[in-house]
Parts: structure tokens; sequence; C-alpha cells
């Protein structure tokens, strides 16, 4: 199967019992995650902090401790809050970028380390490891540590009456979940996360299954080459959402591959990329974040 597609049949595999212990905070890593180097370094966009506060923090979840990087402007306050949810490949330099770029444009931006109870995903350099790792994780683990993120960010000063959400691959499915989990979210993005698969105790339900009941407005940007998200469940998301009367819409790249927005892999399309990043953040303003 083609490593750029795995993340996202992360749901198809068998459900493992999760068993709460204690863990420790994982170190967030500097440089790219092991196993999608070598990096496309003519084409990887690293983002100054000059003139943010952006670097790891601490968050208390239901548990422990939870590690995530979080950019914002060193100057003001009560910036709107966007959560940032990672590929399998945890919080590496492209999501800790991410968050930097948003915090340039005045958010303060926030992404956890959520695989950090089973493993590091950043320091392996095999896929189907990384899959064992991200196949431990509940989805309901995965709300509440968000919802952790959320109390993190008000705390610290985040305006979070203006959050929203985005997420790329295995954290695009995330979006469109916490979006209907969350009623304080304004507006998710989900960048090509999976729409539908099999349900288990780890993971109960699926975007396509909440599209009748989804109440928030999702921007959801897909590939028309991607070859682990077929265009039938697209249409069919958009469909579902259409006959619920809701305001979330879905934009294809014909000519893009999946993780087309991941600009240190071969798969980036820059086209689509930055068009995509602006339909991101127009829809941010749009709902009021």
């Amino acid at each position: 199967m083609n490593k750029d597609h795995r993340a996202d049949f992360d749901s198809l595999l068998p459900a493992v019992p999760f068993t709460r212990r204690d863990f420790v905070a994982t170190v967030l890593a500097s440089g790219f995650a092991l196993a999608v180097r070598p990096v496309m370094a003519q084409t990887a966009i690293i983002t100054d902090p000059q003139g943010l506060n952006a670097g790891p923090v601490k968050i208390k979840a239901a548990d422990g401790e939870l590690a995530a990087y979080r950019a914002e402007p060193n100057k003001g306050a009560n910036f709107p809050v966007i959560l940032v949810v990672s590929e399998i490949f945890g919080v590496h330099e492209y999501i800790a970028d991410v968050c930097r770029r948003l915090a340039k444009l005045g958010y303060l931006a926030i992404a956890p380390e959520l695989f950090s109870r089973y493993g590091d995903p950043k320091k392996l350099s095999s896929i189907d490891e990384i899959i064992k790792i991200v196949s431990k994780v509940p989805d309901a683990q995965v709300m509440s540590d968000l919802d952790a993120c959320v109390a993190w960010s008000k705390a610290h000063g985040g305006e979070t009456a203006r959050l929203a959400i985005t997420g790329f691959c295995w954290g695009g499915r995330i979006v469109w979940l916490y979006s209907a989990h969350n009623p304080k979210v304004k507006a998710g993005v989900a960048w090509y996360g999976r729409l539908n698969g099999e349900t288990n105790e780890r993971t109960p339900t699926q975007a396509l299954a909440i599209a009748a009941t989804l109440k928030k407005p999702v921007l959801g940007l897909y590939a028309g080459q991607d070859q682990g998200i077929p265009q039938t469940e697209v249409e069919k998301m958009r469909t579902a959402l259409k006959q619920a009367g809701n305001p979330s819409e879905i934009h294809v790249y014909p000519d893009a591959q999946h993780a087309f927005h991941a600009d240190y892999r071969p798969s980036y399309n820059k086209a689509a990329a930055e068009d995509g990043w602006q339909r991101m953040l127009l829809w941010f303003k749009k709902y009021g974040v």
C-alpha cells in the first residue's frame, strides 16, 4: 500500500483494547519525522518564529501531561484559537510550521501530541510500526485531549469563543468528529481526512455517519487522485451534508494526490496547497474566527 495513504486506513485495523496508564509528555522533536525523509528540501516551507511565542507546552490532560506545540504573536492578547491536528507522524516540523504560519496571521495555534501514550511515531522509519501506535488511540481520548487544549488555551489568554480546528490526513478525520463533539467550535477545515471505514470500540463512528446531524460548518479539502479516499465517498459526504441543510462544503482538486498540502513530501501540489490555504483562511473569517 502506498505510504501516503496508509494513514487513512488505520480505521480498518482491528480494535486494540485501551489500557489506562501513566505517561510522560513526549518531548517535541525538531526536524521532520523519520519516516518521511528525505525531505523535499526545495519545497518545504520554514516560517521564521520572530515575533512569535512558539515552542512546546505541557497540557493537563485527564490522565497526565500532554505535550503540545503552541505558536502565537508575542504582542497583543485574546487571539482566536485554532487546534491543529497532525498526520500519523505526530507533531514534527511540518505541523509546527503550520502553527507558526497561523500565528503570523494573529491566531493562537496549538498542536497536541495525541499519540504520546503509546509511542513516538516521529522516531520510527517504518509506516507499519507507526500504524501500530496510531491504531491504539481511541477517538474518545482524542476528543478529551483536544478539550484539554481548549481549556489550556483559555487559561493562557486565548479567545476560545472564537475556536476553530484544522487537521491533515488522520487529523482531517478528527476535524469532522471534533466539530460534532464540541459545540464551541465555530468552524473546521479538514484536509483529505478519511470519511468512512470500519466502526469498533475505538472508532465508534465515522465522518459520513455524522453528516446528517453535524451542526458546525466544516470545509473539506480533498484530492481527485487520492487512492485511499474514493471520490464516491466524497460525493456521498457532500450529498449527505446538503440533505441535512448543513453549511459545510467540500472542494476537490482534480489533479492533486493525497497529502497535497504536505510541502515536505513528493505529494505536495503547490497550486492546490496555496489555494486550499486561502480557502481555509476565508472559511475561518466567514465564521468569525
